[in-house]
């Protein structure tokens, strides 16, 4: 099994490989995204990567797409807390741009679809 390793100087500890979940709702429907994220945790796996954008680039999405299917499978698995959870802001077309109202709003949105009360690692 792979240690894992702390990421720069957080306290966070994560597997050397982390999961992005770009494809979550998008090529990949919710069925096989929870296979995705099924056999990467059952690998040892912990860290998983999305964005408040994901998919809105495709016709008929909104974004959010990815971070809605992340939540659902933290519901289903009840597994938030050993999931190291990774989102991004600035990339949802509601939610452009970093002024401090706008991240509190894209934070809160991304709260919502991931059914969680925390994000552990938030960025652009």
């Amino acid at each position: 099994m792979t240690s894992l390793r702390k990421l720069g100087s957080s306290d966070l500890e994560v597997f050397p490989l982390s999961l992005g979940g770009n494809v979550f709702g998008w090529t990949a429907d919710e069925a096989q995204s929870f296979a995705v994220l099924d056999a990467y945790t059952a690998g040892g796996g912990n860290f998983v990567d999305t964005a408040d954008g994901y998919s809105a680039w495709i016709s008929g999405h909104t974004g959010g797409e990815s971070e809605t299917i992340i939540g659902k499978w933290f519901a289903t698995r009840g597994n938030r807390s050993d999931v190291v959870l990774a989102t991004k802001v600035s990339t949802h077309p509601e939610y452009k741009g970093l002024s401090p109202a706008n991240i509190k709003a894209a934070a809160d949105a991304s709260l919502r679809r991931l059914g969680t009360d925390y994000i552990d690692l938030y960025y652009t």
